[in-house]
Formats: structure tokens, C-alpha cells, sequence
């Protein structure tokens, strides 16, 4: 596997500041030409190391100002009720993030969601209607100090 050298690290750096920067904009900051910016930039990609671009949007002024946090114990531990869950959890577009954990719980999931009720029918019509879910508890946050994509490169 090919190493990642300080070039590539800080052409990293700067695109997870902001991925609208043009391949001529990094060039110029790491005094470097353009052309082999490109290419490093379509290796990373090629690579797998940068999987793709997005906008991340303000949830306030997209009327989803509830984040609440979910966690989700499962009664069985089995492979089978695992991906089960898992597949399922993927088709819900209300939940952002949801990892598998070692620990107490099973499953850590992030919602986003326009109100408490929305949440409430959330939990009641698509997330308590999934198999296997034992134990379920939900923490709701009141101010966001800190959120980044940033990786400390």
C-alpha cells in the first residue's frame, strides 16, 4: 500500500477545511503547480482515502433543530439479529450516524428531527417497529459545543 506523504497530508488538511477549494488554490498555498495537485488529489480518490464531497448544512435553518442521541441495547447478540438491525437502521434517513459499540450498549445512533412529537412518532412508528431492540434510551441535546469532520492529520 502506498504511503500518504506531507504533501498529501496537507492537501488532506486543506480539503477538509473546505473541499471547494480548486486544485489551482492548493497548488498556490503549498506553492506547488497545479497539475500534480490533481493527480494526488485523484489518487487519494482512487485510494479510498477521500470518499466524497458534501455540504454540511445548518440543521437550524433546515427546521431539524433536535438532536437526540439513541441507545439501542439488542435482547439477542447473534450475528443474524446484528445485521438485521443494521440494515434496517440504513434505511431510516432520519438517522445520521449510527455505530456498533462495545460496552453496555449495543448501537449509538444520532437523530436529527424537527420537533419532540416528530421524535416521539419516530421511535414509535419506525424504530420500535425493528426486531431485537431489548432496551432503548434517548438523551436529547440542548447546545452543541463542539462538531467537526476534521481528522487530525
Amino acid at each position: 500500500m502506498e504511503q500518504i506523504d506531507e504533501t498529501d497530508l496537507k492537501i488532506l488538511q486543506i480539503l477538509q477545511k473546505d473541499a471547494k477549494k480548486t486544485t489551482k488554490e492548493i497548488a498556490q498555498e503549498l506553492n506547488l503547480t497545479a497539475s500534480p495537485i490533481y493527480e494526488r488529489i485523484r489518487k487519494l480518490e482512487k485510494r479510498g482515502i477521500i470518499k466524497k464531497y458534501v455540504a454540511l448544512l445548518d440543521q437550524s435553518k433546515l427546521n431539524i433543530p433536535v438532536t437526540a442521541i439513541c441507545l439501542v441495547s439488542q435482547r439477542y447478540h447473534n450475528e443474524g439479529f446484528i445485521e438485521k438491525f443494521e440494515e434496517q437502521i440504513k434505511g431510516l434517513k432520519e438517522v445520521q450516524e449510527c455505530y456498533h459499540m462495545a460496552g453496555k450498549v449495543d448501537f449509538f445512533l444520532k437523530i436529527n428531527i424537527k420537533s419532540l412529537p416528530a421524535y416521539h412518532e419516530f421511535v414509535r412508528t419506525k424504530l420500535s417497529k425493528i426486531a431485537n431492540i431489548g432496551v432503548l434510551e434517548s438523551y436529547f441535546v440542548l447546545k452543541e459545543i463542539t462538531a467537526t469532520t476534521e481528522y487530525p492529520l
